[in-house]
């Protein structure tokens, strides 16, 4: 059997005033190999951002990968390890009712499709030196 490649992917939202003007921003490490990647949205959320970063990351893979996926953001992370599948148990709905940015967990689930990822919290502004990078390059991308 192939090994896959392993990839490690940063990613961060950024938005401000929340809603408001937004950026987002991914790194992807293949070896020595580096990608940068940042966009931005003129009237946004900080989630959204969060979201779109990821399924940026993610659509970036030009094969299938084992991921070594880190973010700050708990949404993020919760909605993909914990929240997805009873969304998609109930319609993409929320027990409360009607699913914020469900395009984006749509498309996020889509990029996911034959990628093995681990999902990784990591304490914003704390110090590691990859998330301080990706939160630069998010709101340097916010104020374009």
């Amino acid at each position: 059997m192939e090994q896959l490649p392993i990839v490690v992917i940063y990613t961060d939202g950024a938005c401000e005033p929340n809603p408001g003007p937004g950026g987002w921003a991914a790194l992807l490490r293949f070896g020595r190999q580096e990608k940068v990647l940042s966009g931005r949205d003129p009237a946004t959320t900080n989630n959204r951002m969060e979201l779109t970063a990821a399924v940026q990351a993610l659509l970036a893979l030009n094969r299938t990968s084992t991921v070594e996926f880190y973010t700050d953001s708990e949404y993020l992370r919760r909605g993909i390890t914990e929240w997805l599948p009873g969304w998609r148990q109930r319609g993409w709905k929320r027990k409360g009712g009607v699913l914020a940015n469900l395009d984006l967990w749509q498309a996020l689930e889509a990029a996911l499709d034959g990628h093995t990822v681990t999902w990784h919290w990591v304490r914003g502004h704390a110090g590691d030196r990859d998330n301080l990078r990706v939160d630069r390059l998010a709101r340097q991308a916010m104020k374009k």
